[in-house]
């Protein structure tokens, strides 16, 4: 066995980022990887434009107006957001002006109109602005046309969509988005559509290693179960090899009599890299790469061992080969438990549950009934997991524990 941060490094020297890119519309970015420096010819703002309704006005003008000697100037104009203004303005001239509009020539400070009072053609200032540009977004304050705007390696979301749209950017260059081929293995494994017969097990790893991949910005695809039969087990690992950059499989990874993934995987040319790792749940975790770039995974068929696998180790591959520019490890924080964590101690453990915000920060909620590997029910609602270091095989309540957020 070998430690889990030594079997991390393994796993992120293996991955390379996948040099594919493609164009897609604006969109359809949402969860893409940039993959180009995107720069605009525009500034933005895109010219001088008023931060809130009032008037536009010279500052020295309206500089010395009080509520007792209120400064009175003619209105020339009324500029809605979205129309150029039509005329200069002079002194002893204000232009009615609304937020986002641009600034007519000759006005340099925007003064809000709960600081003034219309009287019919002209406007009384009562409150001087506290200083010249008052108000006012200057032309390329917050960027100038010709730098970079967004750099390669940034996940696209909300904010950066934003800031694409603006740019106007209607398509972006991402990187492809990783293949992953999933099965899993075992003569005992039925779909879920299939009716059970004493024995027999439903197969939820292939769906929930499915989500797992989509929710990592991978394209998953279920390859089905293959029975206990080194032929077909062959065949199907052949065709996930071809096919994929990344395959997962489930089961078949232990020291049972029907455990032939690892003796595939050196038939079929691969370079084992890992076979076993000083985790619990997880422990017989094989690791491959072959020539064509594909990295194997073979993962325990235990459900939970599966996922926690995946959140560990398989995510931080995800991220890399993505195209993603960097912060491939986990997300740990420090909480305080609020139960008792308990572990053997010769492996490094993970138990799962809830990560909650309280009054005086994190805490780290243990999920009910058993923590066994093949119990999937209380992983329901998880996104955390305590981790109890090799040598800890207590945590008290109240006392700090380092956790892992499940799933991002």
């Amino acid at each position: 066995m070998i430690p889990v941060s030594q079997a991390e490094s393994i796993i992120l020297d293996l991955v390379q980022p996948l040099n594919d890119i493609e164009t897609v519309p604006l969109d359809e970015a949402v969860g893409r990887i940039l993959a180009q420096s995107v720069t605009s010819q525009l500034d933005f703002p895109y010219w001088d434009n008023s931060a809130m309704d009032g008037y536009a006005v010279r500052f020295e003008d309206v500089a010395n107006c009080t509520a007792e000697n209120p400064t009175s100037l003619d209105i020339i104009e009324e500029i809605p957001a979205g129309i150029q203004p039509l005329k200069s303005l002079q002194s002893g001239q204000a232009s009615r002006i609304f937020t986002g509009a641009m600034l007519p020539k000759g006005a340099d400070t925007i003064v809000i109109q709960e600081n003034t009072e219309k009287k019919d053609n002209k406007v009384l200032f009562l409150s001087p602005p506290n200083s010249p540009q008052a108000f006012v977004r200057k032309q390329g304050e917050f960027y100038q046309a010709g730098n970079t705007l967004l750099s390669p390696g940034i996940v696209i979301n909300a904010p950066e969509i934003a800031v694409l749209a603006t740019a106007q950017c209607p398509k972006v260059t991402v990187y492809r988005r990783p293949r992953v081929g999933i099965f899993s293995t075992g003569d005992e494994l039925v779909t879920p559509s299939q009716p059970l017969q004493p024995g027999q097990i439903v197969d939820s790893n292939q769906y929930a290693l499915a989500a797992f991949v989509k929710n990592q910005g991978g394209i998953p695809i279920q390859l089905g179960i293959v029975p206990d039969d080194i032929n077909l087990l062959r065949e199907k690992m052949i065709e996930a090899i071809k096919g994929f950059d990344v395959v997962l499989s489930t089961g078949g990874v232990s020291v049972g009599d029907y455990d032939y993934v690892e003796q595939l995987l050196t038939e079929l040319g691969g370079t084992i890299q890992i076979r076993s790792v000083a985790v619990k749940p997880g422990k017989p975790l094989t690791v491959a790469k072959f020539s064509n770039g594909c990295v194997y995974f073979g993962i325990p068929g235990n459900p939970v061992s599966a996922l926690v696998s995946c959140w560990r180790f398989v995510q931080p591959a995800l991220k890399k080969l993505s195209g993603l520019s960097g912060n491939w490890q986990p997300n740990f924080i420090k909480a305080k438990s609020g139960h008792i964590l308990r572990s053997g101690g010769k492996r490094e453990t993970y138990l799962w549950g809830q990560l909650q915000f309280v009054d005086e920060g994190f805490q780290f909620e243990l999920a009910g009934g058993s923590h066994s590997s093949g119990n999937l029910i209380n992983l329901a609602g998880t996104n955390a997991l305590a981790i109890l270091p090799i040598g800890t095989t207590i945590i008290e309540p109240g006392n700090q524990v380092s956790v892992m957020l499940a799933g991002v």
